[in-house]
């Protein structure tokens, strides 16, 4: 009885460092992973999305635990112009690492290029919350927000209005 107290001391002191060290184990990806990160850079960089895409899902099956990973393949599948992916792959980013700067504006310029603007305002308003309105995931974001809807996803109003006879 007189060492209960001591005890539980020692493992709550035992249990923090272990999760210290487990948390640290995920702020860097697996060296297999991070050359396959940098060769999808690589690939994105020269306009070869497909590559890039299968470069970060192979990374994705070595390191599933390394988050960064979901923000490349967001960027890419953005670059394809499937921005209903990339959305999914930054909710996914967001859900593991809720405060991700990175995630929040990439989601919010990839609601910007599908047409929802709205959402993307929360998203800037999220980002403005918490890092300001000088980080550059904000600034990125609120230019995004600045240059609009995509030409292809604006309604040209001549060829929307009903001919009348």
């Amino acid at each position: 009885m007189r060492f209960a107290p001591a005890a539980a001391a020692l493992s709550l002191c035992l249990a923090m460092t272990a999760s210290i060290s487990l948390a640290g184990a995920a702020a860097s990806p697996d060296p297999r992973a991070a050359a396959l990160i940098a060769q999808g850079q690589a690939s994105l960089i020269a306009g070869e999305t497909e590559g890039a895409i299968d470069a970060f899902e192979a990374a994705l099956a070595v390191d599933p635990a390394y988050t960064p990973i979901f923000i490349n393949l967001a960027e890419a599948s953005r670059q394809q112009g499937l921005q209903g992916k990339a959305i999914r792959y930054y909710r996914e980013a967001l859900d593991r690492d809720p405060g991700n700067f990175a995630a929040i504006s990439g989601e919010g310029t990839a609601l910007v290029e599908k047409g929802a603007l709205e959402k993307a305002k929360r998203n800037l308003a999220t980002l403005q919350s918490l890092c300001g309105d000088k980080c550059p995931e904000t600034v990125a974001l609120q230019s995004s927000i600045a240059r609009g809807v995509p030409a292809r996803l604006a309604v040209d109003t001549d060829k929307a209005a009903p001919a009348s006879n």
